[in-house]
């Protein structure tokens, strides 16, 4: 367990009152816990699971391969599998490693391991020439850290989406992440779950998905005691001139219903304080690498901008 505290004394007292009910050991300021390390710097802390990524690497057989340098193809199209599935199981577990880095301290490959664990069922060799090249683009990334130095310590987001990138059910995908502090703290890459009929529209859903965590984020640094209140509204990013517009709008003119819904919580959101959605060139959207595969200079620049770097 961790325990943090504003001040020492307060921690060692929290400390006691714990072992005498329970048996336990103290081991010092924390270096290791659930497999990710802390590393104190200068100016702020890096968290990184290196070894945990070399781990996986020797465990499928990757530890000879040529790194690349991004962790998707951008011309590559992925398919269902309509054949038999390929070592189904073994695709399962290096989904599931990949997805342990990923929610932990790898943001990068958020949308290639989200968009993968879609063929688990029934994986084809494509889809394993896939996976195979998330595990090459960690090889020689693999000292990559979530690093936090403290300023800025304004919590802001960003939001994007790609239309249609699911061919077989016409879905699109919704990408967002949070900063604080210089470093990612919260993100995600998903299959919106309603099907949308223009850019703008998926843009919109995926602005009110970062809308919900927006509000969840502000509530929870209410409660933080050295957060100084009252709290300023959470910017969110959005490359999206026309649904930033329709954010802003107080009456939505759409056909459908679910969208409507959305509209509604956004501009509560809005109006109660809670966020601002500002506009941002797609070329700066932090968000972008989590609805699509990108070219390398553009997964480099999307690494250094959410805080990524190698220690």
């Amino acid at each position: 367990m961790l325990i943090f505290g504003t001040e020492q004394n307060q921690v060692d007292e929290i400390k006691k009152s714990l072992s005498s009910k329970f048996v336990m050991k103290d081991l010092g300021e924390a270096d290791v816990i659930l497999g990710i390390r802390i590393k104190r710097m200068n100016k702020g802390l890096v968290m990184t699971q290196s070894h945990y990524i070399e781990k996986i690497l020797k465990r499928f057989n990757f530890t000879d391969f040529s790194p690349v340098r991004t962790h998707m193809d951008p011309s590559v199209k992925l398919l269902l599998n309509n054949g038999v599935p390929i070592s189904q199981l073994e695709y399962s577990k290096a989904i599931g490693s990949l997805m342990y880095a990923m929610t932990s301290t790898r943001p990068d490959i958020a949308f290639a391991v989200g968009k993968l664990s879609r063929y688990t069922s029934n994986p084809s060799a494509q889809h394993w020439q896939a996976v195979n090249r998330v595990f090459k683009y960690l090889k020689g990334t693999m000292n990559y850290g979530l690093s936090y130095l403290g300023s800025p310590s304004v919590l802001e987001g960003h939001s994007d989406a790609s239309w249609i990138t699911n061919m077989e059910d016409h879905s699109s995908t919704s990408g967002w992440v949070f900063l604080l502090g210089g470093g990612a703290i919260s993100w995600a890459s998903k299959k919106q779950s309603c099907i949308t009929n223009s850019t703008m529209e998926s843009e919109f859903v995926a602005l009110a998905a970062a809308g919900k965590e927006a509000e969840w984020l502000r509530n929870l640094v209410y409660e933080i005691p050295l957060w100084s209140k009252p709290i300023t509204p959470i910017s969110i990013f959005c490359d999206s001139a026309i649904a930033l517009a329709k954010a802003y709008s107080q009456i939505y003119n759409g056909k459908s219903r679910h969208l409507g819904v959305r509209h509604s919580m956004i501009r509560e959101l809005i109006m109660n304080g809670v966020i601002s959605v500002e506009f941002v060139k797609s070329q700066q959207n932090l968000a972008d690498h989590l609805t699509k595969g990108l070219t390398r200079d553009l997964v480099h620049k999307s690494v250094i901008g959410m805080g990524l770097k190698s220690i």
